[in-house]
């Protein structure tokens, strides 16, 4: 458990340059065949959330049965707080919960970043506007010759590619009111 819970912070971090790839090439010559990479990867977005939510969970167990202050509400910080209860933790009964999870989060940053050859990510999901019935195709289109690009919905909703990272809130609640 522990050196999973010291390798969270640099995954996360590491994860982050997978959110949306983008070529790195000196040539910008096309050759036929090859793929745009330029698209936003949702399963990145999916465990950079993932990490956060239960690395946090977990952080209020602590501060609950404790009574310590919980820690500031980042990846590294709070792998440093459960790193020094770690100890009481793995004295508690959720411990194997907690040994489960931790595994599972450093197991799902490295799929994200090292996802296994030929495997490709969900390109779309369903719009997050209230009773909108399109999806929202996760490639980013160009906005005219602006050279900016956009991702769009399937009913004509459109967000920068800076704007989707604010839109998480919104298919959090989405999802949270499915479950329910």
């Amino acid at each position: 458990m522990e050196s999973n819970l010291r390798a969270l912070p640099g995954l996360y971090q590491e994860s982050l340059h997978h959110v949306a790839p983008i070529a790195r090439r000196v040539n910008q010559t096309r050759v036929s065949g090859s793929r745009n990479r330029d698209r936003l990867d949702l399963s990145v977005l999916d465990a950079r959330n993932n990490i956060m939510t239960i690395l946090e969970s977990w952080s209020v167990f602590v501060t609950e049965k404790l009574g310590n202050d919980a820690p500031a509400r980042s990846v590294p910080n709070l792998s440093r707080f459960l790193l020094r209860h770690l100890e009481w933790l793995v004295a508690q009964p959720p411990a194997a919960d907690f040994a489960d999870e931790i595994d599972g989060l450093r197991l799902e940053l490295l799929h994200t970043i090292d996802p296994a050859p030929g495997e490709h990510h969900v390109s779309s999901r369903e719009c997050v506007v209230d009773d909108c019935t399109g999806t929202i195709n996760t490639s980013p289109q160009r906005i005219g010759n602006t050279g900016k690009r956009s991702i769009q919905c399937s009913s004509g909703h459109t967000w920068e590619m800076h704007e989707w990272i604010t839109l998480r809130p919104l298919m959090e609640r989405q999802r949270k009111a499915v479950s329910t």
